[in-house]
């Protein structure tokens, strides 16, 4: 057998054993394998949750502009819920991959049960008023007459349907810190598979299912999400996987919950924080008129697309910190760190060449034009100048949640994203005459900023400490 062969067939190997999961230990051997084996399932995971995005928008854009810019604004409104529901799961992940470098299996399912508690509560809380004051909401955004008419129905359904969101991000977070990555890769794989054959169906009919338009978008998105939660559960009771829920579990412990709230209230703080300069960044663009909305909209679903399988490699460093934390090896969670950065840089310098030679051919495919598509390949060419620190500035703001120290990046991101991002933003888009691209700027801007201020504060080494 020759070396080529060789190295294809071991490559090939350890491709199946990531995806079927058949590793679960990552406190010793090669640090390379590690992250190999955890961050191919994580990729594969945030490739199917990206999916829902993509897919969406590309059968909504063949019903109006106006159904395009309720997603739009819409999702820019639900980051607030995405902002909870990834708090969340840093918190649970942090605190299962800790007891699982300790082998404190006990703990790790006590703390896995509670955060369901606390998730369905909090779903609940968010659920009500937003379907509620939908239309509300929409025009708050900026939304036109014509555009909350046609597009309220797929707000009230996201928003009610919001705890499928929630729970299907905090069950993968257990999945991932306890390093049973596959599981949260085919409940999202099922997921995704529903959704792409049920939104054509319920947005343009089919035999005796009507044509709902935009709303069944929402419909399908919320009946994927919810079959794969069904699936996260049925594999987080069975006993089959590392973390084993029991009815011994089944107590309410608000020492955990309070736990649980502290390390995520960092997680969540950062999100929001970053989620509501988001929405003001939308808001905006919103001024430039519906067509340049649609265009960043398509630009952002398309972004998310390749950010998200980063978010992977990502979460895989978090999970790596976390247990070799609890191991007590923090040198061989640093390294891994740095090890997950430098990969995740080459995967997204080539991305960002991609998208800046094709970013035409990526319109033509959702049928973009006109002032749409100028908007969107805009928005591509010059967010992706930022992808070389975006890489860094993921993999290490993650490692120190998977540390538990998910405060020093929400001080970051209230700095970066509130103080500099969005005074500046407003600034080149309206004062200086830039419109949509002086936002698009910023964007690059600041995302390179926080991930310099990161590593700095990184290398330091407080996040060593962190007890959870």
């Amino acid at each position: 057998m020759t070396k080529s062969n060789y190295s294809i067939r071991r490559i090939f190997s350890l491709l199946i054993m990531a995806l079927k999961g058949q590793e679960k230990e990552f406190t010793t051997g090669s640090i390379n394998r590690a992250i190999i084996l955890l961050s191919i399932p994580m990729i594969a995971e945030m490739i199917m949750e990206s999916l829902f995005a993509v897919v969406d928008v590309f059968f909504v854009s063949q019903v109006s502009v106006n159904a395009v810019a309720t997603v739009g604004l819409t999702e820019s409104v639900l980051m607030i819920i995405y902002s909870i529901a990834v708090g969340l799961s840093m918190a649970v992940t942090a605190v299962v991959a800790r007891r699982v470098g300790e082998k404190n299996f006990k703990r790790a399912a006590n703390a896995a049960f509670q955060a369901i508690l606390l998730s369905v509560a909090v779903g609940v809380v968010l659920g009500i008023p937003g379907f509620i004051f939908a239309d509300k909401i929409l025009g708050l955004m900026g939304g036109e007459p014509d555009l909350i008419q046609e597009g309220v129905g797929y707000t009230r359904i996201m928003y009610a349907g919001n705890l499928s969101i929630i729970l299907i991000f905090l069950i993968n977070g257990i999945f991932r810190g306890a390093g049973d990555a596959s599981i949260a890769m085919r409940s999202l794989w099922i997921a995704n598979g529903l959704n792409i054959i049920l939104d054509p169906l319920f947005i343009f009919g089919f035999g005796p299912i009507p044509g709902f338009g935009v709303e069944g978008a929402a419909i399908a998105t919320t009946t994927g999400r919810s079959v794969g939660v069904l699936y996260q559960l049925f594999h987080l009771f069975n006993g089959r996987s590392i973390i084993k829920v029991g009815w011994e579990n089944f107590v309410i412990r608000m020492k955990t919950i309070r736990e649980l709230i502290v390390v995520s209230a960092g997680g969540i703080g950062q999100f929001l924080i970053e989620s509501a300069s988001w929405i003001f960044l939308v808001r905006v663009i919103s001024l430039f008129g519906s067509d340049a909305l649609a265009g960043y909209t398509i630009a952002f679903r398309v972004i998310v697309f390749t950010l998200l399988p980063s978010w992977g490699m990502a979460n895989a460093a978090a999970t790596l910190v976390g247990q070799n934390l609890g191991a007590g090896s923090p040198d061989r969670a640093e390294t891994s760190v740095w090890r997950t950065a430098l990969w995740n840089t080459i995967f997204l310098v080539f991305i960002a060449i991609i998208f800046f030679i094709l970013a035409d051919p990526i319109f033509k495919i959702f049928g973009a034009e006109g002032m749409v598509k100028e908007t969107g390949i805009n928005a591509l060419r010059i967010i992706c100048f930022g992808y070389i620190f975006f890489a860094y500035g993921m993999v290490v703001g993650q490692a120190f949640n998977g540390s538990g120290d998910t405060r020093t990046p929400m001080y970051i991101s209230l700095v970066v994203f509130w103080f500099i991002q969005i005074p500046l933003a407003y600034f080149l888009a309206v004062n200086l005459g830039w419109e949509s691209n002086g936002v698009f700027f910023c964007i690059a801007f600041a995302h390179s900023l926080y991930a310099i201020v990161a590593i700095y504060l990184f290398k330091k080494g407080k996040w060593k400490t962190v007890q959870v």
